[in-house]
C-alpha cells in the first residue's frame, strides 16, 4: 500500500539512532503518582518492538504545567522496560551534557524527560519552520539519524517536539500513527453503507462540527444523537427541556446559544438524517423515570435516553455497514442510567458492520464493558480523531506527508 508519508518499511533501522516521539500521556494516580492505566503506553509497543535492532531515544509529555499530573515520566520508563523486556533508561532532562552524552553513546533505550518540562514546547508559537528552530530542537537533531512520529494523540497539535525535528531528520510515521490514519481516512472517504454515526456524550460542540463535517460530505446515512448532544438537537428542534437540563447545557457547553443555532441549522438542511430521542429517562431523586419528549419540560434532568429509542437506534446499528461512535447516551456513571450506553455499546460490539470508536469516554466506556477488544478499530486519540471527523488537517499528518517529498527530493542527503 501507498501512503502520502513515509513508513517504518521505508527504512533500514539496524544500527540506526532514532529520535521517536510517542504519547504516553496517562491518568496518574494522586496518592501513589503511579500511572492508573496503560492503554496510550501499550498502544506503542509495536512500534517500539519494530525497532529493536535501533538505538532509541523516547520523547513524550505527560498533561500540561499547572496541573496536578503534570508529573515525570520516570515510571512511564519503568512501564516500557517491563513491556518491552530490554534495558530502558530514564534521563531527567531532555538536553543537557549528561543526556546528549547518553545518547552518543547509546546501543538500546532512552526516555527523556517530560517534553512539556521545557518551556519552548508549550509557548513557542508558529508554523513548523518555527518550531524547527527551537533550541532543544536545534541542539538535539543533529544526534540522531531518523525521526518517527507514532503520537497519533498528538496529531492535531502544532508543537516543537510533534513537527519541529522534521525540517532536521528524515522523518516517519510509527505503527500507531499509521494504522490510525490509514483507517480514519478509509472510514471518511469509503465507507460501507448505510454508514451512521451515534453521538452522545457532553461535548456538544466537537459533535456539531462533526455532524456538519459527515452530512456535508456525504461521508455517513444517518446520525444517531444521545445524551448532551441530544439534548441541544431537542432544543434546537423547539422542545423545553426544562430547568435542570437547558441550565446544565448553559453552563457546560462552550457558546451554547451557538451551538443550538449551528443544530437549528443542520436540523433544516438534513431533517431527517439527524436522528433525535423520541423518549428520555430523568434522574428523579436517584431513581431512573420513562417520559416520552413530548412531555417536557420536566422539573428533574435528563440522565439517559429511553426504552424506545434505545429500541430504534439498536435495529439501525445492526442494519448498519459502518458505525461510527463518539461519546456516550448519558450518565453512565450512575448505573440507574447507564442502560442506553451499555445496550448501545452491546449493539456496536455485536454488529457485523465495520465499527470505529472515538474519544475518551468512549474508550472508558468501552473498557469498563469489557468491549475494548470488539470494536474494528479503537483510536487513541480523542482530539485528533474528533479533528479528523469534523474535517480538519492534523498538522502532524500535513508535516509528515511534507517530509516524505522532502525525502524523495533528497533534501536530507546532505545533513
Amino acid at each position: 500500500m501507498t501512503y502520502p508519508f513515509l513508513t517504518l518499511d521505508d527504512f533500514d533501522l539496524e544500527h540506526r539512532k532514532v529520535l521517536v516521539r510517542l504519547d504516553i500521556n496517562s491518568p496518574i494516580d494522586p496518592a501513589s503518582g503511579d500511572l492508573m492505566d496503560e492503554t496510550r503506553l501499550r498502544s506503542h509497543l509495536e512500534t517500539l518492538r519494530a525497532l529493536r535492532d535501533s538505538a532509541v531515544v523516547i520523547i513524550a509529555h505527560q498533561s500540561r504545567p499547572g496541573k496536578k499530573d503534570f508529573v515525570s515520566l520516570q515510571r512511564h520508563a519503568r512501564r516500557l522496560r517491563r513491556h518491552l523486556e530490554r534495558l530502558v533508561h530514564f534521563q531527567d532532562s531532555l538536553f543537557n551534557r549528561e543526556a546528549l552524552q547518553r545518547i552518543d553513546n547509546l546501543s538500546s533505550g532512552e526516555v527523556l524527560e517530560n517534553v512539556r518540562f521545557n518551556a519552548e514546547e508549550v509557548s513557542l508559537k508558529g508554523d513548523m519552520e518555527t518550531l524547527a528552530n527551537a533550541r532543544y530542537v536545534r541542539i538535539l537533531a543533529p544526534h540522531f539519524d531518523l525521526f518517527i512520529n507514532d503520537a497519533f494523540a498528538a496529531a492535531h497539535r502544532l508543537q516543537p517536539s510533534t513537527v519541529g525535528f522534521i525540517p532536521h531528520l528524515p522523518s516517519a510515521a510509527g505503527w500507531l500513527m499509521e494504522r490510525e490514519l490509514t483507517v480514519l481516512h478509509k472510514v471518511l472517504g469509503s465507507a460501507e453503507r448505510p454508514a451512521i454515526a451515534v453521538l452522545g456524550g457532553a461535548k456538544a460542540d466537537d459533535a456539531i462540527m462533526i455532524m456538519d463535517h459527515m452530512l456535508s460530505k456525504g461521508i455517513v446515512d444517518r446520525i444517531l444523537t444521545a445524551g448532551v448532544v441530544a439534548n441541544i438537537m431537542l432544543i434546537a428542534r423547539g422542545v423545553d427541556l426544562g430547568s435542570p437540563s437547558t441550565e446544565f447545557i448553559r453552563k457546560h457547553v462552550p457558546d451554547a446559544d451557538g451551538c443550538i443555532e449551528r443544530a437549528r441549522k443542520l436540523l433544516a438542511t438534513y431533517g431527517d438524517a439527524i436522528g433525535v430521542p423520541t423518549d428520555v429517562a430523568l434522574n428523579r431523586d436517584g431513581e431512573r423515570h420513562g417520559v416520552t419528549v413530548d412531555t417536557l419540560p420536566a422539573e428533574y434532568p435528563i440522565h439517559d435516553i429511553g426504552i424506545d429509542t434505545v429500541v430504534r437506534f439498536v435495529k439501525e446499528i445492526e442494519e448498519a455497514g459502518t458505525v461510527i461512535v463518539n461519546g456516550p447516551a448519558g450518565v453512565f456513571e450512575l448505573p440507574e442510567f447507564a442502560f442506553g450506553t451499555e445496550e448501545l455499546f452491546h449493539a456496536i460490539s455485536r454488529t457485523d458492520a465495520f465499527t470505529v470508536a472515538g474519544g475518551g469516554e468512549t474508550s472508558a466506556v468501552l473498557t469498563r464493558m469489557g468491549l475494548r477488544g470488539e470494536v474494528d478499530h479503537l483510536s487513541t486519540g480523542g482530539g485528533a480523531c474528533i479533528a479528523l471527523l469534523s474535517g480538519r488537517e492534523l498538522p502532524v499528518e500535513q508535516a509528515l506527508i511534507q517530509a516524505r517529498e522532502w525525502y524523495l527530493d533528497g533534501m536530507y542527503d546532505n545533513m
